[in-house]
């Protein structure tokens, strides 16, 4: 024996996609543009950085924006995940704004000195974002 089967008899309004083609357009741009936290990558240039050796000069500029891209990204996280409920955070987010909108100087010395600072502050905020739970356990 076949149980009948009830017919939907209630008005279904037509879709309507939630954004219109030029904000789509925007997010797929937003979306092609993101770059993943690569937290091995930051772990490297900071090790390079901190290192008792100091970066050549050739290669203080492309650390320099490598760090400043890691910095970009750690704050990202951590407004995307409430670390600003953290004093310690909140003063480590600020020295992380500071450190990525100096210039680097042209003596190589106070340029490897401003990258020690980029790279210890982007440690500290690191460490501060596992602390928080924001991110998971560094291994």
């Amino acid at each position: 024996m076949t149980a009948a089967v009830r017919r939907w008899n209630h008005p279904v309004s037509a879709w309507a996609p939630p954004l219109d083609g030029d904000a789509l357009r925007t997010v797929l741009e937003k979306v092609r543009q993101w770059q993943p936290l690569d937290i091995d990558g930051l772990l490297d240039d900071i090790a390079a950085v901190l290192d008792d050796v100091p970066p050549p000069e050739e290669n203080v500029e492309e650390l320099a924006g490598r760090l400043r891209g890691h910095l970009v990204r750690l704050v990202t996280v951590a407004v995307a995940a409430g670390a600003e409920q953290d004093i310690t955070a909140v003063r480590l987010l600020d020295q992380a704004r500071t450190r990525h909108a100096e210039d680097l100087p042209g003596d190589h010395r106070r340029a490897v000195g401003q990258l020690r600072r980029m790279g210890w502050t982007a440690s500290e905020l690191l460490d501060r974002l596992v602390a928080t739970r924001c991110l998971r356990e560094v291994v």
